[in-house]
């Protein structure tokens, strides 16, 4: 059966309230972004109703209509012919939405704006580390001995990938500040500058700075001496975040402003120098400190909690990350990943995330067994593999949020497998891929433990979404 893309399109109009409350529209590979004036005027049943349309959803600012690959293209052409609108980009769109978050909202686009374009760099790293550590690891597949006392000659391959699989790691603050400062609208090219600064080899690594604060085997922390006046820590920011995200935004304020009253013909002398010279010494001497102060604060808060209710923190965690994810606020766990990875060595955050994209994949599975309809079966079918790899919001908007009782069974399923997990204190030392893949990116010694927390996050979800289909009261469209 052909599709009618026009009379898609002409519904979607109609049940979003009509041309003149869009303000502006572009789409991705899979959704269409809408800048809306008034979301009360969008008709949701009517509008998941149409054929076309697998999901849809306020986010940040923007609603999104989730049509899938190739038709969206053809949807939205017919919804600007239809509309005579002007075609606009995703960050045109994202610029219009973002004008009615509250403040909570705008800070977590900006963790997302931020750690989005260096993600893919972190992710390949987390994933170059499970493979070294798979190699090093004792017990794993000989007893008492590792890969590397087994077959000496993978050594120099060990070296090579695990010099790799720090790179992002060991640089992440010039990852971090290039991106910052293109989201705060400064130079991209001194924010890699500003965050290269902040692990110079001349600055004490920060991997060993507890050491040294607590003067284990002699070590020191050394100081800049500044004209005998005071004196500043030469300690680098590895593995940091908070203190070059601060800086780079710092950074681009002190150059928009000075861009704006230098004359033009003496900017790139003066600019330049003048943005890196100020804000790399208040990043080294007041904002790095104190960041660093507040990050392990917050890791410290977050490990006090699990360690004196591990199970009421996994249970909470697990239940409620999938609502985050609805809400745009996940994307905060990044940073809270890498600062736990900073100053622990490892986090238990991701492992519970892995988990949780898991559940939502294994009850989109059971509403492909359940499913009647063929385009439900196919919807429910790729949206499983998707989150199976990490990539959750097609089954999250596209299934098991449109049935209900899905998401409910994926996240007791998460919960059951975050508690799990938790209680086996399994770690990981680096962020991977958050589906089935994630076991690679997990801490050898905890491998067989998550390896049963991956088995709860299939079987349970699964095990429930069929039980509570047959439920009348729950099962309300399957």
């Amino acid at each position: 059966m052909s599709k009618n893309y026009s009379e898609a399109a002409k519904q979607i109009i109609a049940y979003i309230g009509g041309k003149d409350n869009i303000e502006q529209a572009a789409h991705c590979v899979t959704r269409l972004r809408l800048a809306i004036k008034d979301e009360s005027k969008i008709e949701q049943e009517k509008l998941q109703g149409i054929d076309l349309v697998k999901g849809a959803f306020m986010n940040a600012g923007v609603y999104q209509i989730v049509i899938g690959p190739v038709d969206v293209e053809r949807v939205y052409a017919e919804m600007i012919g239809q509309t005579k609108m002007q075609s606009a980009t995703i960050a045109d769109v994202k610029e219009m939405g973002s004008t009615k978050l509250n403040p909570m909202q705008k800070l977590v686009k900006i963790f997302s704006d931020v750690f989005m374009p260096i993600l893919p760099a972190i992710i390949t790293a987390g994933l170059l580390m499970g493979i070294n550590n798979l190699i090093g690891a004792k017990d794993l597949f000989f007893e008492g001995k590792n890969l590397l006392e087994v077959y000496p000659n993978l050594g120099g391959l060990w070296d090579l990938i695990n010099m790799m699989a720090n790179t992002a790691f060991v640089f992440l603050p010039a990852l971090v500040g290039w991106s910052a400062t293109k989201r705060f609208g400064g130079s991209e090219i001194l924010g890699i500058v500003l965050g290269l600064l902040l692990v110079h080899p001349d600055l004490l690594n920060a991997w060993n700075y507890g050491q040294a604060a607590a003067g284990i085997d002699g070590a020191k922390i050394p100081y800049f001496d500044i004209f005998g006046v005071f004196s500043i820590e030469k300690v680098g920011y590895q593995g940091q975040i908070l203190p070059i995200l601060v800086a780079a935004y710092v950074l681009s304020k002190v150059e928009l402003w000075l861009k704006k009253r230098v004359p033009s013909a003496i900017q790139l002398l003066v600019v330049p120098i003048t943005s890196i010279v100020v804000t790399g010494f208040l990043a080294l001497a007041v904002i790095g400190p104190v960041t660093r102060h507040i990050g392990n604060l917050l890791a410290d808060g977050i490990v006090y909690v699990f360690d004196f209710a591990p199970v009421v923190g996994a249970l909470l965690f697990g239940a409620l990350y999938a609502p985050l994810v609805i809400t745009g606020m996940h994307h905060m766990f990044i940073a809270i990943d890498l600062q736990l990875i900073a100053q622990n060595g490892g986090t238990f955050i991701w492992p519970m995330i892995a988990l949780s994209n898991i559940a939502q994949g294994s009850a989109a599975l059971a509403m492909f067994w359940i499913a009647k309809k063929q385009n439900d079966k196919s919807m429910a079918s790729t949206s499983a593999v998707s989150a199976y790899f990490g990539i959750t919001e097609p089954a999250l908007f596209g299934v098991n949020l449109a049935n209900k009782f899905p998401f409910y069974a994926a996240l007791i399923g998460s919960a059951t497998a975050a508690i799990f997990i938790t209680l086996n204190h399994v770690l990981a030392p680096a962020i991977g891929i958050g589906g089935l893949p994630a076991f690679i990116s997990i801490m050898p010694n905890s491998m067989i433990s998550f390896f049963i927390g991956m088995a709860i996050a299939v079987v349970v979800p699964v095990i429930l979404t069929i039980l509570m289909s047959r439920s009348k009261r729950l099962n309300s469209k399957a």
